[in-house]
């Protein structure tokens, strides 16, 4: 025997014997992490897989935080699921790659499988079984712009801007622009997310008008007072810093990284636009869902448990550690944190406390309502991404082909079955929330009227009340 066989034996012996001695120190108790997770049964009621291994794709937002706590925290692997996540460089790939069949699933801005199903841009059947969050984007200005709008927003006694800042500050500023010759330029991330619905609506409620879209203008600038242009969302900031852009809407973390560089100023979140909105969507195609419906079902489980871990009191700053990873946001842990743990940083110094800013699971965020998708069907007729008028009853059946509920409740069901889910964690309802006025113009939305919606608003296309 040589002597590095020799020294082997004798750290394994060794090994082996302190092993030894701590079973004995602790008796017949059961009391380590490790011994506990071992003998700890799973609840899961695992379903029959069609198909284990999956791909899913995302973009570097801290929204798509289910995903990465479904995988990290071993959620899929409890529902029989081996699971990839993949980060995407735009929203229009992530579309592209999840009908063509790269991709079986992806976190997906809400309006695109919705304008799938519609008419607008790539048509396919796609279904949303799962709404990601609710809340969690921000409208930043330039520090120039920025400095401009505070001469016409009122101070509190603290000597602090008073929220919610409308758009009634930037239109002196957007009219200063204009009379020095310049157009005044801001980004979104793409048509139909809901970035591009709620600076529209910002603006809009000011008087402001955001352009529309027609078949010679698909970049939606006809008539338009502000130029609203795509960039993709970690592209924000620098675009801003280039001066290409004067503002812009996006999701965390890229509102705080403004912030954190100094180069701009978040003026308002789309709490404010429209309270506890649905923001991101997770998305397979109908082709999937009907080949492997138990697959489906499963991760439709696994999303929904990781949306109630991150909703449950104490996991924020785990999360946060876990989407700063390169291969998740990968944003410094300090910028995610600004949003993610119950505040939200205005101008710099001016953080504010803002529990409901980032939602997952409270109020019901995971399921997918049939009102949230209509109010997007609301917005694509009322910027004229469809051109022509619908009934009312082509609303409804629209959004019913494309959310499923039927799939979110057979998941909630089991993960009842198994403890993971309360009673009143379901909700009893049709898929329509109650009308709401919890707007920035105070206008009020009823999922059942789409119609009376559309024509309630001064800037935008109107409808007859009924059609033949």
């Amino acid at each position: 025997m040589n002597k590095l066989t020799t020294l082997i034996t004798r750290i394994v012996a060794f090994s082996v014997l302190l092993a030894g001695m701590a079973a004995c120190s602790s008796g017949t108790s059961k009391s380590t992490e490790t011994e506990v997770a071992i003998e700890a049964p799973s609840k899961t009621i695992q379903l029959e897989i069609e198909k284990p291994q999956l791909t899913f794709g995302f973009i570097k937002l801290t929204d798509m935080a289910p995903l990465a706590i479904a995988k990290e925290l071993g959620f899929f692997e409890d529902e029989g699921l081996y699971v990839t996540i993949e980060a995407q460089s735009n929203w229009k790939n992530v579309l592209d790659r999840v009908i063509d069949g790269q991709l079986d699933g992806s976190h997906m801005l809400a309006g695109q499988p919705i304008a799938a199903g519609a008419g607008f841009g790539r048509q396919a059947n796609l279904v949303t079984p799962f709404s990601m969050d609710l809340n969690g984007n921000g409208i930043t200005v330039s520090n120039d712009v920025w400095s401009k709008m505070k001469e016409n927003i009122p101070i509190d006694a603290e000597g602090k801007p008073v929220h919610p800042i409308k758009a009634d500050a930037l239109k002196p500023v957007i009219t200063d622009y204009k009379n020095n010759g310049k157009a005044f330029k801001m980004g979104m991330v793409f048509p139909v997310s809901t970035h591009n619905y709620e600076i529209r609506y910002w603006l809009a409620a000011a008087g402001i008008n955001p352009g529309f879209y027609t078949s010679d203008n698909i970049q939606g600038q006809v008539d338009a007072e502000v130029l609203l242009s795509v960039t993709p969302p970690p592209q924000m900031p620098a675009t801003l810093e280039a001066g290409t852009i004067y503002g812009y809407c996006v999701g965390e973390p890229w509102n705080q990284q403004a912030v954190f560089k100094g180069i701009g100023v978040p003026v308002t979140t789309n709490y404010d636009v429209w309270k506890n909105n649905p923001e991101k969507v997770f998305v397979m195609t109908k082709e999937f869902t009907e080949k492997y419906p138990n697959t489906a079902v499963a991760v439709t489980k696994a999303l929904i448990r990781a949306g109630k871990w991150l909703d449950t009191p104490g996991n924020r700053p785990k999360a946060v550690g876990i989407l700063s990873m390169p291969e998740y946001v990968g944003a410094d842990s300090v910028v995610i944190a600004n949003s993610m743990t119950g505040t939200f940083e205005f101008e710099k110094g001016d953080k504010r406390s803002m529990p409901d800013f980032n939602v997952f699971f409270r109020y019901h965020a995971t399921y997918p309502f049939y009102s949230d998708g209509i109010w997007f069907l609301t917005q694509m007729r009322r910027w004229g991404q469809i051109p022509e008028e619908k009934p009312a009853e082509w609303y409804e059946s629209t959004i019913k082909d494309i959310y499923r509920p039927d799939i979110w409740s057979k998941a909630a069901g089991l993960l009842a079955e198994e403890g993971y889910l309360s009673a009143d964690e379901i909700p009893e309802t049709d898929g329509f929330k109650p009308a709401t006025a919890e707007f920035i113009d105070g206008i009020t939305y009823d999922g059942k009227d789409p119609i009376g919606y559309i024509n309630s608003f001064e800037i935008g296309n109107k409808d007859e009340k009924i059609l033949p």
